[in-house]
């Protein structure tokens, strides 16, 4: 590789660790749940349409994917594509979150349309999925986002922030490891607590289970509260503002220090808003069991919801 080429790939590289979009929500087993559930859900029309566009259309095997691919299902595979393409796409970055200012009063935060938001894409590729003329190719795109930021907008990280990104400038001591400064410059750290939520907790709280067992063992205990979340109808504002509360009350809601809620501020890196991440970690936040055993359940329902309204926003457009 000549010397410019390689200057070029550093500065490249560079960006990506400084302005990188937030992490994928739920991780691959978690996306993966959540798509699992999903199918089990789904009436016989809806399940033939997913599998006939989802392998008529298949995902470019020039893309790179970071979770393993799921060769037998084209669906469960789908699930993670949407974070996999944004590497590609960092215009779609936005989509994955939505950032309600903690403290917010509900109905009072309105998405910006210029940068969108998830609430204002799902309901944009529903579209492309209900209207006629669109290619094979958008269509299956549409699928796969729509799969993808069904899980997101049950993140509780993915739907609120504290000029955090999203609870990426929380540095966390997890389970005893202490967190190391991945970029000086960004002043980011791992592990943080948008991490933790996304694969660290969720991998541990699986404890062993394969990702059909762990949806298995959801879709069985959730069973019972189908029919309210069914009756509430699809509505991604609500949604949104029921993660927005899960993150108040248990994602920040059960840290062993109380994290002040901080006046907006525009936030790129974690250096921003008066060196947000170093003030968090001067806190000493710890993620441990006992954290665990207080939001536990609280996410293991958010991937239960997300499975079962994934199956309602399918349903609807194939009944």
């Amino acid at each position: 590789m000549n010397r410019s080429r390689l200057q070029s790939l550093l500065i490249l590289l560079a960006a990506c660790v400084l302005h990188c979009p937030r992490a994928l929500a739920w991780g691959c087993d978690g996306h993966q749940t959540v798509a699992l559930i999903a199918k089990q859900n789904l009436n016989p029309h809806a399940l033939s349409m997913v599998n006939q566009i989802l392998t008529n259309n298949p995902i470019d095997p020039s893309l790179f994917r970071f979770c393993k691919p799921v060769e037998t299902d084209p669906m469960t595979d789908a699930a993670t594509w949407a974070d996999d393409f944004r590497d590609k796409h960092p215009e779609t970055a936005p989509w994955h979150f939505i950032d309600i200012p903690r403290g917010a009063a509900k109905g009072t935060f309105v998405c910006n349309s210029a940068d969108s938001c998830i609430t204002l894409v799902l309901a944009a590729q529903i579209k492309v999925l209900q209207t006629p003329g669109s290619s094979a190719a958008d269509q299956a795109n549409a699928l796969r986002f729509i799969i993808h930021f069904a899980g997101d907008i049950h993140q509780p990280l993915h739907c609120t922030t504290n000029n955090d990104r999203g609870a990426n400038c929380v540095p966390v001591t997890y389970f005893g490891k202490l967190p190391k400064e991945t970029n000086k410059t960004a002043e980011s750290y791992k592990e943080n607590l948008h991490g933790a939520w996304d694969t660290d907790l969720v991998e541990r709280i699986e404890n062993g289970k394969t990702v059909e067992e762990f949806a298995n063992a959801l879709n069985t205990k959730f069973n019972p509260q189908f029919a309210s979340w069914q009756s509430a109808g699809i509505n991604f504002d609500d949604w949104a503002w029921d993660s927005h509360e899960d993150a108040e009350t248990k994602s920040y809601g059960k840290l062993n220090k109380k994290i002040p809620i901080e006046t907006p501020a525009p936030v790129t890196t974690c250096a921003d808003a008066n060196h947000i991440s170093t003030r968090m970690l001067a806190l000493n936040e710890k993620v441990g069991p006992s954290y665990q055993s207080k939001v536990s359940s609280t996410i293991q329902e958010q991937i239960a919801k997300a499975g079962f309204r994934l199956a309602m926003i399918l349903n609807q457009i194939w009944p």
